[in-house]
């Protein structure tokens, strides 16, 4: 008889809980190609973490020296840490393979594009970052990109308005 994985659910996906989104992000950027990355973190962070509390809205990462680092990030101090706490607002390093950050590196080099945070979650008990590169959008394609879907609400709304007869 197979065990099945406390952290995994029967249909054999990964159980996955989302702490933080940035949804500014969606809004700024048109996002071009996502990727997960692992966080190193401290045992106040991910204490933290586990209590909901982060903020990704302000965050960004860059390529330093061969390794990406995540920037503004702010995890709150856990309050039973005493003097072992954390920085709130420190760079942390992500994990990635060196193969995904010479690709990462090649699409940086273009003007306009940014790595920007998505979700923050734990997959399996460990702690993920959704991490997106994204082509900063101009004041006018977020003016075409919301009469757009305000386009597609109005249309929904019409015919279900149409189909219950009224």
């Amino acid at each position: 008889m197979a065990k099945s994985g406390k952290n995994k659910p029967a249909d054999g996906e990964p159980k996955v809980r989302i702490i933080a989104k940035n949804r500014k992000a969606l809004h700024d950027y048109k996002i071009l190609d996502q990727l997960e990355c692992g966080l190193v973190l401290q045992g106040s962070e991910v204490k933290s973490l586990r209590n909901n509390q982060a903020n990704i809205s302000d965050a960004f990462a860059r390529i330093e020296k061969g390794e990406v680092w995540l920037y503004g990030m702010d995890i709150p101090e856990y309050t039973e840490a005493n003097q072992l706490n954390h920085k709130a607002k420190r760079r942390r390093k992500l994990l990635l393979n060196r193969p995904e950050i010479r690709k990462l590196e090649g699409e940086l080099k273009t003007r306009g594009k940014s790595l920007i945070p998505l979700e923050l979650y734990f997959k399996t008990g460990k702690a993920k970052i959704s991490l997106a590169l994204g082509l900063g959008q101009k004041v006018h394609d977020k003016r075409e990109a919301i009469k757009k879907r305000e386009t597609k609400k109005d249309i929904a709304s019409f015919e279900a308005r149409r189909r219950k007869g009224g």
